[in-house]
């Protein structure tokens, strides 16, 4: 073999040899459960800069792709949107005059807020369609048509511009929790009165009515009252007719049992004497 190419073949074992030490190391690190996934935990500052930019760079290449509607600014879509948004994003992304929740204070990286933020209106659809990984952004292109996504997509560039007042007039206007179906009840909304529930929660109330609330009880009948009273933790059970009043008293913890009927009490038997011999007819 001639020098130059033993040079060469001399540097192609080492470098494949130092592949092959840096890829065991990579892998007895992930092994070896040193990183720490806890979102109490951030980053270090050139990890979370890396997944930063690679989020972005992500996000900007596919939104590109994508034609905005020409009516995206129109009062109809903003105000469709708000509704999806009080329902679905404030616990993350808040609203206006709303402190950060405790979702939105334990996620990691932390949602922006929304109501500071502006956001490009193809980049918004994309990440609403199809989420972020281990982020906590979720997908909502499962269940939710393009059009309404455009619709919250069109809120999202005013957000920023309403006060609490202008916020919760759009969203009381707006229809409530409503994308084409498939909504589920997302609970009451974070600045809305005790109670208060959307569309989509009332639903799923309504689908509950007839369910059983005890044992024995169907279609929200109301069970029979009890021939006695049960102490508590007794088994469900059908009580039968009241038994007819016993003959004589039971001492506690008597089983149950029948009573014999009493027996009839004899009439007292006539006396009877034997006369002596020649006595006198007479009567007794």
């Amino acid at each position: 073999m001639k020098p130059h190419h033993r040079k060469i073949a001399t540097s192609a074992v080492v470098a494949v040899g130092a592949l092959t030490v840096l890829g065991i190391a990579a892998l007895g690190f992930v092994r070896a459960g040193i990183y720490n996934v806890g979102a109490d935990d951030p980053h270090l500052p050139l990890t979370y800069s890396m997944l930063q930019q690679l989020r972005d760079a992500s996000i900007a290449t596919r939104a590109a792709k994508l034609t905005v509607p020409a009516d995206l600014a129109s009062p109809a879509r903003i105000k469709q949107g708000a509704g999806n948004y009080a329902a679905m994003c404030t616990q993350c992304h808040l609203s206006p005059g709303m402190a950060p929740t405790e979702l939105s204070k334990g996620l990691y990286p932390s949602p922006p807020d929304l109501t500071k933020e502006a956001v490009d209106a193809a980049q918004a659809f994309w990440t609403i369609k199809h989420g972020i990984k281990a982020s906590g952004m979720p997908a909502w292109g499962g269940s939710m048509p393009d059009d309404y996504i455009w619709n919250l997509a069109a809120f999202v560039q005013q957000l920023p511009k309403l006060d609490k007042a202008g916020y919760d007039a759009l969203v009381a206007s707006s229809g409530g929790h409503m994308h084409g179906g498939g909504e589920t009840g997302m609970g009451a909304h974070a600045d809305g009165p005790p109670g208060h529930h959307d569309a989509g929660s009332m639903a799923g109330m309504a689908g509950m009515a007839g369910m059983h609330d005890e044992p024995g009880t169907h279609d929200g009948a109301t069970p029979p009252a009890s021939a006695h009273p049960h102490a508590p933790g007794t088994a469900p059970h059908v009580d039968g007719p009241a038994a007819p009043p016993s003959g004589h008293p039971h001492a506690p913890g008597t089983p149950a049992h029948d009573d014999a009927p009493a027996a009839p009490t004899a009439p007292p038997a006539a006396a009877t004497h034997r006369d002596p011999a020649g006595a006198p007819p007479h009567s007794h």
